[in-house]
């Protein structure tokens, strides 16, 4: 009903306006081509067609005034409003001046823009929600347009792109790879390039795993896919570095414990059958036969309680004695232990003078000697005849407070540099300068040193120089693990 209304006062205001017009036409057209001369009394019928001129013209000047203010004033509102929606303010919205036509499409108009409005909150809201969900993952994520640019990445595919990016992949730092041409901010990666290229040409999922800078990743890659085709891929890499390095750690584990355990239980088999067939004739033979056996089953004893103590200390069930310890009468213990056996061998074992301020307040002892005793037992096995040995004890400030410091040093064969950084591993051997015989230790000595150091939150460091010695140096703090 009211929109009846608007529309029959439009129509009023549209006719009145016409009139206007056709009243002041023909005023005009009276005033121009007819001769009111003939006729009585022509002044007051010019003054009122002059008059009428006037009035039409006025009605139709209301009428253009109608028309600029209840038509084009709302459409130029709504222009405004639309502009400003596409410049992104989606909260913008037109007045209502009438409930006529101009005001239904007003009204749909604010009705449309706030629908957009809610849909953007929507789509914020899911995108923030995609962006807690990257920022949270441990993985790095990164996504790629059908050309290999960059579209979007996590902070940790952020710090994977610039660590390759300012590589130099003409050195063939990635296994696999090509010569290499460097590398262009935003785009594929090089040690990405070879996957990306076989998910855009095949368009289906692939899982890769590379190595890249001495560290190894795994790489599951899939194609972004719409109905125009192939729009790009997104990759999740994860950094299995570490794992790989278990798994090498455990197969290496089983190789070495089955390579140690086959050589005296061989030896054990062959001279216990040498013995049960009657080949030792001689008392003096039989005798050296079950030597031999004996020393081999002492071995595998010896490996069998050093890796179960290995097992204990890593797992955390390692039993410590913590008490306080004078480490003066420590190393003299382990000093007059080994000095015969050195001498015997024409090893010369010195020790650094006693001082009284040697003292931990919580330490372990037998568990220290151990220490010791693995180190010594390791320098002797390693040093040469008319060579030394040295113990020497300090007590220095440290980063982490007053520490005892205690190195042994040998002069025998060394340690190559390549392998320093992995001696203290289970059965990791340096062959290469310091080969074992088959009365050597189990390959378990060093890996068990560091852990009871650890036990007593000190460290352990190892320098070496081949054909000069070695030097081993470890650091307890005096007030024990913290």
């Amino acid at each position: 009903m009211a929109i009846w209304r608007s529309v029959v006062g439009k129509m009023w205001l549209t006719i009145i306006g016409l009139v206007g017009v056709v009243i002041s036409t023909i005023g005009l057209f009276l005033l121009k081509y007819i001769d009111l001369s003939n006729y009585g009394n022509a002044s007051n019928i010019k003054h009122l067609f002059v008059y009428a001129g006037a009035v039409g013209f006025l009605l139709t000047t209301f009428f253009a005034f109608f028309l600029l203010t209840k038509i084009t004033q709302p459409l130029r509102e709504m222009r405004d409003a639309a502009d400003q929606i596409a410049q992104g303010d989606y909260t913008v919205r037109v007045a209502i001046r009438s409930s006529d036509e101009i005001g239904e499409l007003a009204n749909t108009f604010n009705s449309m823009a706030s629908e957009i409005d809610t849909l953007i909150r929507i789509l914020e809201h899911e995108r923030d929600h995609l962006s807690s969900v990257l920022r949270s993952m441990t993985d790095a994520v990164i996504s790629f347009n059908a050309e290999g640019g960059v579209i979007l990445t996590n902070p940790q595919g952020k710090h994977l792109l610039e660590e390759w990016n300012a590589a130099d992949w003409n050195e063939g730092f990635a296994e696999g790879d090509g010569e290499g041409t460097g590398q262009g901010e935003g785009e594929v990666p090089e040690p990405l390039k070879a996957t990306f290229l076989s998910v855009i040409g095949r368009g289906v999922e692939r899982t890769d795993k590379i190595n890249v800078h001495n560290e190894v990743y795994s790489i599951v890659m899939t194609p972004l896919i719409s109905s125009d085709g192939i729009r790009g891929a997104v990759a999740v890499l994860r950094d299995v570095t570490e794992e790989y390095r278990v798994e090498k750690l455990r197969k290496d584990f089983v190789a070495n414990v089955s390579h140690e355990l086959r050589t005296p239980l061989s030896m054990v088999q062959g001279y216990s059958e040498a013995l049960l067939d009657g080949i030792a004739a001689s008392p003096e033979e039989r005798n050296e036969l079950v030597q031999v056996i004996h020393d081999e089953s002492l071995r595998m004893g010896r490996l069998v309680a050093d890796f179960l103590d290995l097992a204990r200390m890593e797992a955390g069930h390692l039993d410590m004695n913590f008490q306080e310890l004078d480490m003066n009468a420590l190393i003299g213990r382990v000093y007059r232990k080994f000095s015969a056996l050195t001498k015997e061998r024409g090893i010369n074992l010195t020790r650094s003078d006693e001082r009284d301020d040697l003292h931990l307040l919580e330490a372990d002892a037998d568990r220290l000697e151990q220490v010791l005793t693995n180190l010594l037992d390791n320098a002797i096995r390693h040093t040469p005849s008319g060579a030394a040995i040295r113990i020497e004890a300090d007590k220095l400030i440290g980063s982490r407070g007053e520490e005892v410091v205690i190195k042994v040093a040998d002069e025998g064969q060394g340690i190559p540099q390549e392998d320093l950084p992995f001696i203290f591993e289970r059965f990791y051997k340096a062959d290469k300068a310091r080969k074992r015989d088959h009365k050597g230790g189990t390959g378990l000595g060093l890996a068990i040193v560091r852990n009871l150091v650890e036990a007593h939150g000190g460290r352990i460091t190892a320098a070496s120089e081949p054909g000069v010695g070695t030097t081993f140096t470890i650091h307890l703090p005096v007030r024990g693990k913290r």
